[in-house]
């Protein structure tokens, strides 16, 4: 009896004591490099993943991701509160910017629906965090792998589908490019406030298309 209390004393302990660590961004930023993991039939696209980076701004119900290579530049603004979103792609001289309603953020990451995590026993420090890796399985059948932090807890929890039910921030992970597996790691989180203005949605310079138009030219 006495071995069961000091067990449940010491288990309440090292809650208290991950309790007082953890932090919540609730404004603030992610910043991630890009590493091409696997090669493909295209060594010269491979290439143009080298020096990418990304990152993650949050500020309240609103986020904004962006992604720069040599290829250009892909942001995507979302509001969680009104479930509408844009996507702004610049390749060159082009420059497109995509309006998403509820039902268009639902079916551009609908792939993402019923994931979960099963964690598998790897730890790491990334950026400053200690992380537990995990095993993300997709009901397509596919997977791939994430290190997350249980000390970092984003206030926004609707930013990116693809963590949804990940009990913690992902600082490291997998994702399919042009036939390329490319892994994001965090280098910086940041809690400096964000300007308002980060997620302004521009008014000229792009060519609009709906969503609709946009899976017809080439995909989500």
């Amino acid at each position: 009896m006495m071995g069961k209390m000091i067990c449940f004393s010491a288990f309440l302990l090292c809650m208290s004591t991950l309790s007082m660590a953890q932090k919540t961004l609730s404004e603030g930023s992610i910043h991630f490099d890009i590493t091409v993991q696997t090669g493909t039939a295209s060594p010269d696209m491979a290439d143009m993943f080298d020096g990418a980076n990304a990152s993650l701004y949050i500020r309240g119900p609103l986020s904004r991701s962006e992604l720069s290579s040599a290829l250009g530049k892909t942001v995507t603004i979302y509001d969680y509160k009104s479930g509408t979103g844009v996507v702004l792609r610049e390749f060159g001289p082009q420059k497109l910017l995509i309006r998403m309603n509820r039902d268009n953020w639902a079916d551009k990451n609908q792939k993402y629906e019923g994931i979960r995590f099963v964690a598998n026993g790897l730890t790491k420090i990334i950026a400053g965090y200690p992380c537990e890796g995990a095993v993300a399985l997709l009901s397509d059948s596919s997977s791939f792998t994430v290190f997350f932090t249980r000390q970092l807890v984003v206030e926004n929890d609707q930013y990116d589908p693809q963590f949804a039910g990940l009990e913690g921030t992902a600082l490291e992970y997998e994702s399919m490019s042009g036939g390329m597996k490319v892994k994001y790691s965090a280098n910086k989180v940041s809690f400096d406030p964000i300007p308002m203005q980060k997620f302004d949605i521009p008014k000229s310079g792009y060519r609009q298309m709906s969503y609709e138009e946009s899976t017809r030219k080439g995909g989500k």
